[in-house]
């Protein structure tokens, strides 16, 4: 059953289901046609909206293998722009200066590190992909209410939609954002952080080519990388402080390119503006549990970190790689996939890669804001040493891909 169900009579028909996935999005889509591909009795809750906004993700090698087994990759292949090198410049200005840092595909026999693509096309892709199969149902609702009291074995989740019916599942997926009605059910406690910056985001066009080139630029308020597109195009992610976010983000297209030429020291030529700039004021947040109660994170539910590194939407794939894979063994096992134990091998499965690159997103970001010259001092002589050492430099890119001592299997 793949359509909406739309009265009550199929809702009752359709009540009860293996797992609900509740949120839209790319990393609930992807959970959604991971979860029903393995087997699993699926629905996914939410509503058909489009995409509000114009950023880009840059997605890793294993997200693209993910996106491939799966049948989505090919919708949106040919609207994403490949990633060859990765440029790190130090722009502070400061006395204690980092060398440039170059990381090149080919050195790890790599032909791509990843392909960089709009939300919007790549949820296009996933919507498309997730009507096509007929194991999972699409309920075109918002989730209003969450009752997790039945968390105990052989019990389940039951979730009121806004129209007012119920459905049920031994196991939600929580893909609802940082804000997770499901995560707040399950009574998860949340650590956050204000970071006091904010990311200006924003797509221009280049009068040079970008050479699949993706050049960030370190400053004293954070980093601004531009990141290739298609058409000689890139989008811009520059993190500053917010009242100098709020303050370029007002300005009109010509003095916004200006300041983008001048932070990218004109190595693209004259920039055009297109339409659209968003804000988004960073901060750190972490789950105490990634999974109780019935309840699973994923994405934005389950990790919300600076734009650094391009690992967000990456490790909400892992998020869904893993759930999948999680919830699919128990199930075809006989097993309650909402269960104790699936809960803690999936807390597991999440809770070293979300912990490992939140502190290593933390301290990369810190130690560029530090004023204090032995935290200027060490980041330039780490960031020297990746440059001139060959074996580190190679393990610091296969690591910024996926983490190795992550297990691997396909789901």
């Amino acid at each position: 059953m793949n359509q909406a169900c739309m009265n009550q009579a199929c809702m009752d028909e359709a009540a009860n289901f293996d797992v609900l996935v509740v949120g839209g999005g790319p990393v609930g889509l992807a959970s959604g046609i991971a979860l029903a591909e393995r087997g699993v009795n699926t629905a996914l809750v939410a509503p058909r909206l489009p995409y509000a906004d114009n950023r880009t993700t840059a997605l890793l090698g294993d997200s693209v293998a993910f996106m491939e087994q799966f049948g989505v990759w090919s919708r949106c292949a040919g609207k994403a722009e490949a990633l060859r090198v990765m440029r790190l410049v130090d722009d502070t200005g400061r006395l204690i200066r980092a060398p440039e840092v170059r990381f090149e595909c080919s050195e790890i026999g790599l032909d791509v590190f990843g392909y960089n693509i709009a939300n919007a096309d790549l949820s296009s892709a996933l919507e498309q992909r997730s009507d096509e199969i007929s194991s999972l149902t699409r309920i075109d609702d918002q989730a209003e209410a969450v009752d997790t009291e039945d968390a105990s074995p052989g019990g389940a989740v039951t979730i009121r939609l806004r129209r007012g019916d119920n459905v049920r599942a031994r196991l939600v997926v929580a893909a609802d954002g940082k804000n997770s009605l499901c995560r707040t059910a399950a009574g998860i406690a949340l650590t956050h952080r204000d970071l006091h910056q904010t990311a200006l985001t924003f797509n221009i066009g280049l009068s040079r080519p970008h050479q699949n080139v993706s050049t960030e630029f370190h400053t004293p308020q954070g980093p601004c990388v531009f990141v290739p597109l298609p058409g000689n195009r890139a989008s811009v992610v520059w993190v500053t402080s917010s009242s100098e976010a709020e303050r370029l983000r007002v300005l009109d297209d010509g003095a916004l390119a200006e300041m983008a030429e001048h932070r990218c020291h004109s190595i693209f030529g004259r920039i055009s503006i297109d339409p659209g700039r968003h804000l988004f004021p960073l901060v750190i947040e972490q789950p105490r549990q990634f999974a109780t109660r019935r309840v699973a994170l994923v994405g934005e539910a389950a990790h919300v970190l600076p734009p650094i590194g391009a690992q967000g939407l990456n490790m909400g794939f892992r998020d869904a790689m893993d759930i999948a894979r999680i919830a699919g063994d128990a199930v075809a096992a006989g097993e309650d996939p909402g269960g104790a134990q699936a809960l803690a091998r999936y807390d597991r499965a999440r809770r070293g890669d979300v912990t490992s690159r939140t502190w290593t997103i933390d301290l990369a970001n810190r130690s560029l804001l530090s004023d204090w010259l032995p935290a200027q001092s060490a980041r330039a002589a780490g960031l020297h040493l990746l440059q001139s050492v060959g074996p580190l430099r190679r393990l610091a890119m296969r690591e910024g891909l996926a983490p190795s001592w992550r297990r691997r299997q396909a789901i």
